[in-house]
């Protein structure tokens, strides 16, 4: 079971009772991946065989999405571990994997110790496990496991009690189950094995009627094991078991229809049931809520019909809260996700940074409190040098060096801690971009190398996907100018290369066209770090000729003119645009000091409205520089 939110210690703020009660008797206890956390199919026979990958939001109901391609057109079985999904077992021994919360197409892991299909599939946090399966002319009882955050061939894990195929698969933390089956004849066996553990099979108990190719979900304390086909009949049954005891299954409700060959994915509230042959091919997905018990419900449809399909999920009973607690940055008492934009949002991830190589990492902190960061997951691509946009839900990351210039844009959802997905290309590819400007529809981003430096500037649309389009051009072409803005305007100040200036340009966001000049800064500098409200703009740090600034200066951002002194922040550091804020405090993260010449954890943060010293807000978890930092309530959303 998922502990009950609020944790004592992961909680923020003052709490109420009530509210806790509240949380636990009527919202119930929240699933691991929390809101967004995703069910997906991938193969199957539609009629031959299909390489579709798709998927839905549990707690939502709908239909299917494209998520992209399997390597190869087959019928699979599928694992996750929270972050990856991994494909297996079928006509070939090849397993695909992806990573869960992004969009493409499956890359190799490696392969099954032997070519089979109608494989059980399940996992914990840790570890992949395949059962069973058809390797022609015979059946198998091998059992094969790996490492699911891994790459690499399966090993051998065990056997089962005796070879079949068309095995359902599901898990708890600790235990995986294997139900029903075909040896000679179809059978209603149940085994099980320990993940922790090698070694063979045991004996669980019995399904209340034979079936094979059955659909199985888990809240990690129940399997809920539905459907399959008899001898000949379909079945519509759902039973239940508790992973955790040996005994025969009982009764839980029914399926909308008699049906075979699909696959259930879930999360620790409710169950989804994918596709299937009733004995056409089924394009239905239906839902069942664990507490509640009863029969399936309509919750949308696949984008292909078809069974004999793989299926995975983010938040199923085998992963343990562990490795995928809520953001507790991000939720308030009632579970509900916090108000985001202008004045409200609080979030600001940091990513891709350089210690002093590549990286994809992102981390997160809560701008309206004090602390270190935690982790939030991967981009696609590592590398540093790149420039961010957002608005009070998704966070872009655009360009950077991965040992040459990059053009990938990357996205992330804030409100969801994971990985980052593609989202296109820029118009140019360029590092050192530093400079990336957005309201609340528009994502601008300027500058750069190529590696001849440019004055580029290109938008996107953030709301959609695609690539960015030509906005205009800088008054110069240069590198590492950050920037920052308002609800109408793009500041970008100074630069580092080719040399150190004080100029300030500006845009208007909504409209496209060349910067014009703002004004100038009162140190000229670049690689600096900026922070906005909705009227003002502050420039923090950066490179002089000599040595690296603890300056911080600020303008009006409706007016032009030149900047005023603000005050200092806490180490004189270049931090290559690594700023943001909400609209009432500035955050500037990371970087990089010429004394004592290292990459630094540092965070300070700023009073934008009033002037003074930068305070000490926490540190990262490690030491980079050249990142990106963005957030959902700068001063350009309202």
């Amino acid at each position: 079971m998922a502990n009950s939110y609020p944790r004592r210690d992961q909680a923020r703020g003052i709490w109420k009772i009530n509210d806790i009660t509240k949380n636990i008797k009527e919202l119930g206890t929240f699933p691991i991946g929390g809101e967004g956390a995703r069910a997906m199919w991938a193969g199957g026979q539609a009629p031959t065989n299909s390489n579709v990958m798709e998927y839905v939001t549990i707690q939502t109901t709908g239909n299917g999405a494209d998520f992209g391609d399997l390597n190869s057109a087959m019928v699979k079985t599928g694992t996750s571990d929270g972050t990856r999904a991994i494909f297996g077992g079928s006509d070939d021994n090849y397993v695909d994997y992806i990573y869960m919360m992004t969009l493409g197409n499956a890359a190799d892991f490696g392969n099954l110790s032997e070519q089979r299909y109608g494989v059980a599939g399940g996992n914990n946090n840790t570890r992949s496990i395949f059962g069973g399966g058809f390797n022609d002319p015979s059946r198998s009882d091998r059992i094969d496991y790996q490492t699911t955050a891994s790459l690499g061939d399966f090993i051998d894990f065990g056997n089962l009690s005796v070879a079949r195929f068309a095995v359902s698969g599901s898990s708890s933390p600790t235990r995986m189950l294997f139900a029903g089956g075909e040896e000679s004849s179809r059978v209603n066996t149940i085994e099980f094995v320990e993940f922790s553990t090698l070694g063979n099979a045991v004996n669980f108990g019995d399904l209340p009627s034979i079936a094979e190719f059955a659909g199985s979900v888990s809240d990690g304390i129940r399997s809920f094991i539905a459907g399959g086909q008899a001898s000949p009949a379909f079945q519509n049954s759902i039973s239940q078991v508790y992973i955790a005891s040996q005994s025969d299954s009982t009764n839980f409700g029914d399926l909308t229809a008699a049906k075979s060959g699909f696959a259930g994915a879930g999360d620790l509230t409710r169950g989804l049931y994918g596709g299937g042959t009733t004995p056409t091919k089924q394009n239905v997905i239906e839902y069942i809520t664990y507490a509640a018990g009863g029969n399936g419900t309509d919750f949308g449809d696949l984008t292909v019909a078809r069974d004999r399909l793989g299926s995975a999920s983010n938040a199923h009973g085998g992963l343990t809260q562990v490795g995928f607690p809520r953001i507790p940055e991000l939720y308030s008492p009632t579970g509900k996700v916090v108000p985001r934009g202008g004045g409200a949002g609080q979030t600001a991830i940091y990513s891709t940074g350089s210690n002093p190589g590549y990286s994809s990492d992102m981390e997160v902190i809560q701008i309206n409190t004090l602390g270190n960061t935690v982790d939030f997951g991967n981009m696609t691509v590592a590398r540093y040098g790149g420039a961010p946009s957002s608005n009070s839900t998704r966070g872009l990351t655009g360009g950077g060096y991965t040992g040459s210039g990059s053009n990938v844009i990357d996205y992330v959802e804030i409100a969801t801690k994971g990985n980052g997905a593609n989202f296109g290309d820029l118009t140019v590819t360029r590092f050192n971009i530093a400079g990336g400007v957005s309201n609340d529809t528009r994502g601008v981003f300027g500058t750069g190398s190529t590696p001849s430096l440019s004055n580029t500037l290109d938008y996107v649309t953030i709301a959609t996907i695609g690539d960015a389009t030509d906005f205009g051009d800088l008054s110069t072409s240069r590198s590492q100018t950050p920037g920052t803005q308002s609800n109408t305007r793009g500041i970008f100040a100074g630069s580092d290369s080719p040399s150190q200036t004080n100029v300030i340009d500006y845009i208007t966001i909504g409209s496209v066209g060349n910067a014009t000049d703002f004004g100038d800064l009162t140190v000229a500098r670049g690689r600096a770090m900026c922070a906005s409200s909705t009227t003002r703009g502050v420039t923090a740090g950066g490179s002089t000729p000599s040595a690296d600034s603890n300056v911080m200066d600020y303008v009006t951002i409706a007016s032009t003119g030149n900047a005023t002194d603000f005050g200092d922040s806490t180490l004189a550091r270049r931090g290559d645009g690594c700023g943001t804020s909400n609209q009432t405090r500035g955050v500037f993260m990371a970087g990089y000091a010429n004394s004592p010449g290292a990459y630094t954890t540092t965070i300070d943060y700023i009073t934008i409205a009033s002037t003074g010293n930068a305070v000490d807000f926490g540190d990262m978890s490690v030491a980079s520089g050249s990142g990106t930092v963005l957030s959902n309530g700068h001063g350009g959303l309202s």
